[in-house]
């Protein structure tokens, strides 16, 4: 076990960890009052006009997509800033200088951003448990397996972020004005039956249509998209992501003079 998760490993991710659980309130509290929001206007004032979509209430048919905004948003924002920060404060060189591999120090990162992903997405569920029942998972695999695979892309997206990133503005850009609207336009709060022409052809284009529906299937058991060939898609580019991160970190990029 020591050989496969060695000392340096497992303190550079547990220190990662600690770094979002010690601030609680800035971790947990925000993505709180936004989905109590969403679900409280979309959910329940929307909702009670638009009644059902593909079968199922408007609310619950709202949750995944919720659930994947979270997720996502968190496990790029984490990673991200991480990176950076520890660039910008010049702490970063610790773990770079010892003994780690690269792949240890991008697994490291990858895995406290992804749980943190998956522990605000779990929180939005719970929340949406409050405004709208869901008894029991249509397909528990599915909806693991989407959730894990989208916080650990997205994770691996926010380390390249974090490399790239010049200032504190060019993460909120990366997260505010391209991953968040790319989310929307991902049938977050509607089914792509309502789209025609180019509109519906777009939204294929957008791999966040993939990854609601992929959540929305292991949740509702309704889907827009064929899961499976999504899970295969969004797995293999999930491993293109964390090869791009390891090496970026071999060369140093963004993290050496």
């Amino acid at each position: 076990m020591s050989a496969l998760f060695p000392t340096g490993l497992k303190t550079l991710t547990k220190r990662e960890i600690l770094r979002f659980l010690r601030r609680p309130w800035n971790t947990f509290l925000p993505p709180f009052i936004t989905n109590v929001l969403y679900f409280s206007v979309f959910g329940v004032i929307l909702g009670a006009r638009i009644r059902e979509v593909g079968g199922v209430p408007y609310i619950q048919f709202i949750l995944p997509g919720l659930v994947v905004l979270g997720a996502i948003g968190n496990a790029f924002e984490n990673a991200s800033f991480s990176i950076f920060h520890g660039r910008w404060n010049e702490y970063i060189h610790e773990p770079l200088t010892s003994p780690l591999s690269y792949r240890s120090m991008v697994f490291s990162y990858v895995a406290s951003s992804a749980l943190r992903g998956i522990i605000i997405g779990v929180l939005i569920a719970v929340i949406g448990a409050f405004f709208t029942p869901v008894h029991s998972l249509a397909h528990p695999a599915y909806a693991v397996a989407f959730l894990l695979i989208i916080t650990v892309l997205f994770a691996g997206f926010g380390v390249i972020g974090g490399l790239v990133a010049e200032d504190f503005d060019h993460l909120t850009v990366l997260n505010q004005f391209i991953l968040r609207p790319l989310v929307f336009f991902g049938g977050v709060f509607y089914s792509l039956d309502a789209l025609e022409g180019a509109a519906l052809t777009a939204s294929y284009l957008n791999p966040m249509v993939y990854m609601v529906n992929g959540v929305r299937y292991g949740v509702l058991g309704v889907s827009d998209i064929p899961v499976n060939e999504a899970l295969g898609v969004l797995t293999g580019l999930t491993v293109v992501v964390l090869a791009v991160d390891v090496y970026l970190f071999k060369r140093g990029y963004g993290l050496t003079d």
